[in-house]
């Protein structure tokens, strides 16, 4: 990672509002001195994502993920400490000085430099093999599908012939050295030779959300094997952190994205208007692909075929999709297998009627269910009532599970009544009923947890918070706490930042501190600290019971641990004499 100076990641960090950032990506309300909106990092109904203009930080008391604004880029768009540096500097027009690296630094970044260029050179001289005589037919086979020469110039489409070694002599022509290239997952190198991972393909490049190609897919031409075949992983390409056309669709104007199965369908897609839609890359639709799409939308509309292998591939993406707090809508693609076939013969007007009836995800897996029992056999029926109950007793909501009862029931021709008791019996059983704990909101079950936290813990991190929210504690405890009485290690760390920054400038920063912690765990746990929940009350007497009650805690505890490792019996006995003065305590407000 590159290093800059204290002082520019800081003027980097105050010129940048993390409210005004992280609004770009949540939606935000005020309440209070903070915003608050529902948190980019895990599934919730109930906003407990907090953001503080005062305090220049952020902090989710659902899933405890918080820091500043340079770990909310590092978080949410996966940049490096250095890659979220330029683009805050870029942002705000700081420029930055070009910094000396550490060498295992300095080495991923040159690979990951020679990969992207090696990339570049090999996309490059697929798209210009397409559109040359050893390319016609790549470029017949893609002409067939319907594809017009502007969506697969939009795409950089390729192709790689039928000479196994044509990529690999053109890279080491432009200067690539076989030791280089080992790794690129473009070619293989062995004691035989070398010969192209692709060839006799037509090559889709697989580009990330700022454009740069990372990867490739290819596409055989007639019946080799695999079918379609994919880049192997690399230091820029992670098929769980990439979604093919993602690099268009996040641009797009619609409220929903639509999730593809391949390659051609979200090109087809684009090339009918529908720049919306995106697909996995050869691989399972992952949990990872579901939070990266949350980013983007909140809405997936599914697109597969509809086929039996399609059907299969939609269940399995709808509880990701959901659990990643996605509304999840199915797309009737029948008569027709996939989008590209429906196109053709229907176009796009009947496509975007077919998306604005498209099914929710749970009358979808009824229908599917429905569809393998025989409606006709009164025992086959039964049975199938029965899985109907079980599933619509998964539905948590008591008013959804209603709707979804009284639809099933009319579609199906049964009783709603009937069919509600038969929901209640499964659901109990299955102790579908949360606990209470459960029931809470967010903030409060954190808060429930925060409570049973090791009670020596618990006081420090509170006067911390104190000092942040009433900074002229400083003086007034100046005589009674430091930062060494913080015994906890990361708590030690930050008081004494704390107090640094006090002592030299009057006030404090608490995002500043943020940055001085590398590990993302470790700002989440400091962002924590600066937002536990005190317990204020609403006379000033009260508050000066409580604050002085959490400074004995704390001086108490450390005294403690001074006795724990102290063998002098001298201490020992002015440390007793403390501890005992400890009791008539008093801090005035």
């Amino acid at each position: 990672m590159a290093r800059y100076p204290e002082e520019l990641i800081e003027e980097v960090r105050s010129r940048n509002d993390i409210v005004d950032l992280i609004s770009t990506h949540v939606q935000l309300k005020k309440k209070g001195g903070s915003y608050f909106g529902c948190c980019p990092f895990h599934n919730e109904k109930t906003p407990s994502f907090s953001v503080s203009r005062d305090k220049q930080m952020y902090y989710c008391f659902g899933c405890g993920k918080g820091g500043n604004i340079f770990t909310f880029l590092t978080e949410y768009e996966n940049y490096t400490f250095t890659e979220a540096m330029e683009y805050l500097a870029d942002r705000s027009g700081i420029e930055l000085p070009k910094q000396e690296l550490s060498q295992e630094a300095k080495q991923e970044m040159d690979a990951k430099a020679l990969l992207r260029s090696m990339n570049k050179a090999a996309a490059g001289y697929f798209y210009y093999i397409l559109r040359n005589k050893r390319g016609e037919r790549g470029l017949q086979y893609l002409t067939d599908r319907g594809l017009s020469e502007e969506i697969m110039k939009k795409f950089g489409l390729g192709f790689a012939d039928i000479y196994k070694d044509g990529l690999y002599q053109y890279l080491k022509s432009k200067g690539f050295k076989d030791k280089d290239l080992k790794d690129s997952g473009l070619v293989t190198i062995e004691e035989r030779g070398a010969y192209d991972k692709f060839f006799n393909r037509v090559i889709f490049p697989i580009v990330d959300v700022n454009n740069r190609v990372i990867g490739f897919g290819g596409r055989v031409l007639g019946d080799g094997q695999p079918k379609y075949l994919n880049s192997k992983e690399t230091l820029l390409f992670d098929k769980s952190r990439n979604l093919y056309g993602l690099n268009f669709a996040r641009s797009t104007r619609k409220h929903y994205m639509i999730l593809c199965e391949g390659y051609l369908d979200v090109i087809s897609m684009h090339q009918a208007g529908f720049t919306n839609a995106v697909a996995s890359l050869g691989t399972a639709f992952t949990s990872s692909h579901a939070l990266l799409l949350k980013r983007y939308t909140g809405e997936v509309v599914l697109s597969f075929d509809s086929d039996g292998a399609g059907t299969k591939a939609a269940l399995r993406a709808i509880p990701i999709l959901k659990d990643a707090g996605l509304t999840v809508r199915v797309l009737n693609l029948k008569p027709y297998k996939d989008p590209d076939e429906f196109i053709k013969n229907l176009g796009a007007e009947a496509l975007e009627e077919r998306i604005a009836q498209a099914m929710p995800s749970m009358m979808f897996e009824i229908q599917v269910l429905a569809d393998s029992y025989n409606q006709q056999d009164p025992e086959s029926r039964t049975a199938f009532q029965k899985e109907l109950a079980k599933k619509l007793a998964t539905i948590p909501e008591v008013l959804e599970r209603n709707n979804y009862i009284e639809a099933a029931a009319n579609r199906y021709y049964m009783g709603a009544k009937d069919l509600q008791k038969l929901v209640e019996r499964y659901g109990t059983m299955a102790g579908f009923e949360k606990k209470a704990e459960e029931q809470q909101p967010a903030e409060t079950r954190e808060q429930i947890r925060r409570e049973k936290d090791d009670a020596k813990k618990q006081p420090q991190k509170l006067l911390l918070t104190w000092y942040v929210n009433r900074p002229e504690l400083f003086e007034k405890l100046k005589h009674i706490i430091g930062p060494d009485d913080f015994v906890e290690n990361l708590y030690h760390s930050v008081a004494i930042m704390l107090f640094d920054q006090y002592a030299k400038d009057g006030r404090v920063t608490p995002a500043q501190i943020i940055s001085q912690f590398p590990d993302t765990e470790e700002q989440s746990e400091v962002a924590s600290l600066f937002n536990a929940r005190l317990k204020v009350a609403p006379l000033p007497k009260d508050n000066e019971k409580v604050l002085t009650d959490i400074v004995k805690k704390v001086k108490s505890n450390s005294i403690e641990e001074e006795m724990n490792r102290s063998t002098d019996i001298v201490r020992w006995q002015e440390l007793i004499q403390k501890k005992a003065e400890l009791q008539r305590l008093h801090i005035s407000l």
